[in-house]
Formats: C-alpha cells, structure tokens, sequence
C-alpha cells in the first residue's frame, strides 16, 4: 500500500501506466473478456469493477487531447445505439478526471477486440457486468507550469 494511491493501482499495474508513452492504449475489461488471449501485457484486477479501475488508472493517467476519440467502448451487439448502464459510469468516471464531458466512441464487437489486441495493456476486472469494457489512449503528462 502506498499512500493517498488507490489500493488496486498495484505494482503491477503502476509499471504498466509509468511504462506507456503518449498515445497508448490501455484497455479495462470486463470478466467475460478473452483477456488472456488478446492482451501483449495483462494485469489481473479479479476484485475490483471496470469502474473502479478506470478511476483508479484515471488518478494518474491523463486522456490523450490530441486524438479524436480517448475513449472508446464496445457497441452493443445487434442494438449499436444501446447504451448499457456502464457507459454512464465511465462517463462520469472520466468527467470527474479530467474536469469536462468526454464522449465515448463506440466500437463493433470485432474492431474492439482488434483495438485491444494492439493495446499496451489489458487490465482484467472481475466486474460480471455486460458491456464493462473500455480503451483510454493515455495523454502527456507534463511539467508542473507548462503551456499545452
């Protein structure tokens, strides 16, 4: 445990984030997700929600600002203009991080799972609920004072 850090953002998962550079994906997946299978980096979160998690990795890591769409979720299969209850949670999980709306771009199935295959990471929830699956690009951190 380290102090004022969320308990999930373990060691593991903190090389993760300091490893990536701008522009990276990290994806955050529900448990019924082929983690194993897509993932190049996998970190296990087997306790904790997809919500949680977004949040935890969101104290640190900023959205990328200069990419059209830092955010992106899986579309519902057979319903793309469905909006499960999980996407509000990000929503106001990524607002309350960086301090203004943050739309979600939605995915079909099979070029989520691509997107992810291709990501830095996979970070594997146990979070049981449909369509609990989202990609953050990671933005710059800069120095204290600078202009950006």
């Amino acid at each position: 445990m380290l102090k004022a850090l969320s308990p999930l953002l373990g060691p593991d998962l903190l090389h993760v984030l300091a490893a990536m550079g701008h522009g990276d994906e990290i994806v955050i997946a529900d448990a019924n997700f082929p983690a194993a299978t897509l993932a190049r980096r996998l970190v296990r979160l087997e306790g904790a929600s997809a919500s949680a998690a977004l949040e935890a990795i969101t104290s640190l890591v900023p959205l990328d600002q200069y990419v059209e769409a830092p955010a992106l979720v899986m579309a519902v299969v057979g319903e793309p203009d469905a909006a499960p209850p999980t996407y509000g949670d990000f929503q106001g999980v990524l607002e309350a991080a960086e301090g203004h709306p943050v739309p979600l771009t939605r995915l079909e199935r099979s070029a989520f799972y691509e997107r992810a295959r291709a990501a830095f990471a996979v970070v594997a929830t146990g979070d049981r609920r449909l369509y609990a699956n989202i990609i953050i690009a990671k933005g710059v951190v800069a120095p204290r004072g600078s202009v950006g």
